[in-house]
């Protein structure tokens, strides 16, 4: 993808409002750190990694006016930042690996001015950013070798270039086979409520002339049944020690459907959407969203006033039921729980 997600630039942080899409391209200028905190909750950037990258732009739009030379009222300054930041949203663990990244960052040079603390912020944050590119090719070229010509895949939500820095995690599978000159097709799942997969996932592909087809999600297990789906390539938010992973709503469903079908169901992922310190998924943090949400579509009432709706963001697929967890460490393959930890040996 030719386009850029998030950028720093000129003290601030400039990102696609992908709230607007596909309507429209339009850009963001968050110049102070609530107009990013606000753009991170109503899901103007989203995707795990952009989330990780965000949050470390962030911590240098909450620092850059800070008066003073107490390094130590710069510390405890910086701690109050990563705070609010993490309150934004609970389940990408990118988001909270950066922060605690750019806090020991700090505390490993805490003997210096601060003015030289502001810089080694800005060189981690600045670093997160080209790491992630550098990650989504790798996880892009591995993963290729699992899609052959003439297969249709499956994927949910987004997992592109509009949540990363660069190709995106399972999209970027496929921007890595398309390069490699192999020849499938895409169905896309509309991704209910806040439709990611139809605004975003069939925006990205469409505009880069892969072969793609939109369906509802309740239409999924029809086109299983009809063998019209080879694999199936998501991303994921954060993965617990075990392997089980969490995604958009309606990951596991599908996840589900692949095992009874007997179709791969493939995750792509970077190191840092693992959370070790959590051992099973039943400990990750399930955002639940407002109901409007599920109420509305396009600010148009589709629901009766004063129904009870209940909106969780994600859900969690069970590691028995992934064929694999594509990473920049390379690919890995069940027994997860073990061999996530022979991954993550020289972490």
């Amino acid at each position: 993808m030719a386009i850029q997600t998030i950028q720093w630039i000129h003290s601030g942080v400039k990102i696609i409002d992908q709230r607007e899409l596909p309507r429209k391209l339009q850009y963001i200028i968050c110049r102070d750190l609530k107009t990013l905190w606000w753009a991170i909750r109503t899901l103007a950037v989203r995707g795990a990694p952009a989330l990780g990258i965000a949050a470390g732009f962030g911590v240098l739009l909450g620092i850059k006016d800070f008066k003073g030379k107490d390094s130590q009222k710069f510390l405890a300054h910086l701690k109050k930042v990563c705070a609010y930041i993490g309150s934004s949203r609970p389940t990408a663990v990118n988001l909270f690996h950066v922060l605690e990244r750019m806090q020991n960052a700090a505390e490993t040079h805490a003997g210096q001015s601060v003015a030289g603390l502001k810089t080694v912020l800005k060189k981690e944050a600045l670093a997160v950013f080209e790491e992630d590119r550098a990650v989504c090719r790798r996880m892009g070229d591995l993963g290729a070798g699992l899609i052959r010509s003439g297969q249709q895949i499956m994927t949910v939500c987004n997992a592109g270039a509009l949540a990363t820095a660069d190709y995106g995690t399972a999209l970027g599978v496929m921007y890595s086979a398309k390069r490699q000159g192999k020849k499938f097709k895409v169905m896309a799942c509309e991704t209910r409520p806040l439709l990611q997969g139809a605004r975003l996932t069939a925006w990205e592909l469409t505009k880069e002339k892969i072969p793609t087809t939109l369906i509802c999600d309740n239409m999924a297990a029809t086109v299983m049944k009809q063998g019209k789906i080879q694999g199936i390539f998501t991303g994921a938010d954060r993965i617990a020690a075990n392997g089980d992973t969490a995604n958009k709503i309606g990951t596991y469903n599908l996840a589900v459907l692949a095992k009874h079908h007997g179709i791969p169901f493939y995750v792509v992922a970077p190191s840092s959407t693992f959370d070790l310190k959590i051992q099973t998924g039943r400990q990750i943090p399930i955002e639940e969203r407002k109901k409007e949400e599920v109420t509305t579509m396009a600010g148009i009432p589709i629901a009766p006033d004063g129904v009870t709706v209940y909106n969780p963001a994600f859900d969690v697929t069970d590691h028995s039921l992934i064929t694999a967890i594509i990473t920049e460490r390379g690919i890995i393959r069940p027994p997860l729980g073990r061999n996530i930890k022979k991954a993550f040996k020289f972490v």
